[in-house]
């Protein structure tokens, strides 16, 4: 009986040290940079390099468009032809996700968004309409409020004011774990990968398998932080409140199926009695995807939002423009 005792702590003292043998390289990993995506090239900054992509005319008003946690550019590929047409368009990989490179940390919202900052100072963006999803939102926030000279106007989609009520699922609780997450996320099959991010998108969305890949392409590391880093940016003050101080005009878009996000009616609620001026949209029918689900219609609100505005902001010139002209007329006077 004796034996048979100190087999079994021998086999359990073997697993918890190859679990924390496992923990810890698993920890340890990084990737470097590399283009992942058709015509993308790395920005090489200080703090990490980041993947991004250039679509339409380079002089046209600008969109730059930042995508979700575990997500990539590829997330936006619905969207870009149709923002293109008449926009410079540039999608950027966060640090951690896609293409971009793949630090041990780094993941905090300011340090996210500071390198986004230096990215698209090195593209010679400024004043763009920045378009953020999920953890892409919180990140468009952030640099609102770091660079305002970089930011035009926001557009949110689906990204609650703060983190209460949001639920990423079983399998991101059990990822998230200390010791098991890491042992979970080495031997993770695709399937599993697949059911965690069906909440991500309405009941009965099929996931593509390219988002299986985006996500397997991320570290534990950049997988753990990045969310854990995101919470506790909306924990200090919620994005509402922080888009108020921006005084950036904001567009909150989000799926009425949403999955994650509870009650975003209410979420949307928050953002207009906060935001002055704020203008938000509930699409039927869509969760927390919408610039996967609906592409076309969301294209078209961030569209109709970036035109709407430049029109309000270019009346103010043009009357001027007009007193310039009639005043001289006047002090001539007749023929």
């Amino acid at each position: 009986m004796r034996r048979g005792w100190k087999i079994l702590v021998v086999v359990v003292v073997a697993l918890v040290a190859l679990l924390l043998l496992n923990a810890l390289s698993v920890d340890h990993e990084t990737k470097a940079a590399s283009v992942t995506e058709p015509g993308g090239r790395i920005l090489q900054l200080p703090g990490g390099d980041l993947q991004a992509i250039e679509r339409g005319p380079r002089d046209a008003r600008p969109i730059v468009l930042i995508h979700c946690f575990t997500c990539a550019i590829d997330w936006w590929d619905g969207m870009i032809p149709r923002l293109a047409r008449d926009h410079r368009v540039v999608a950027i990989d966060l640090l951690g996700h896609g293409g971009s490179e793949k630090p041990r940390d780094g993941y905090s919202i300011p340090n996210q968004a500071d390198l986004v900052a230096q990215g698209l100072s090195k593209l010679g963006v400024r004043d763009a309409t920045v378009v953020g999803h999920s953890l892409g939102g919180t990140v468009s926030v952030a640099l609102a409020q770091q660079s305002p000279q970089l930011v035009d106007r926001v557009v949110i989609v689906d990204t609650g004011p703060t983190h209460e009520g949001g639920d990423l699922g079983l399998m991101a609780k059990l990822a998230f774990s200390p010791v098991i997450g890491q042992f979970l996320w080495r031997i993770k099959p695709d399937f599993a990968v697949r059911q965690g991010l069906e909440v991500a998108f309405a009941p009965g969305f099929d996931v593509p398998d390219a988002f299986v890949d985006d996500l397997n392409a991320m570290t534990f590391s950049a997988y753990d932080s990045a969310a854990r880093d995101s919470e506790d940016y909306g924990k200090e003050k919620p994005l509402d409140e922080r888009m108020r101080d921006s005084g950036k005009p904001l567009l909150v878009i989000m799926g009425a199926e949403e999955q994650i996000i509870e009650d975003p009616a209410a979420r949307l609620a928050e953002y207009r009695q906060t935001v002055p001026g704020a203008q938000t949209k509930l699409l039927p029918g869509v969760g927390h995807s919408p610039n996967v689900e609906a592409p076309a219609k969301t294209a078209a609100l961030v569209l109709a939002f970036d035109a709407i505005d430049r029109q309000a902001k270019s009346a103010p010139a043009r009357h001027k423009m007009q007193e310039s002209v009639q005043k001289p007329r006047a002090v001539r006077g007749p023929p």
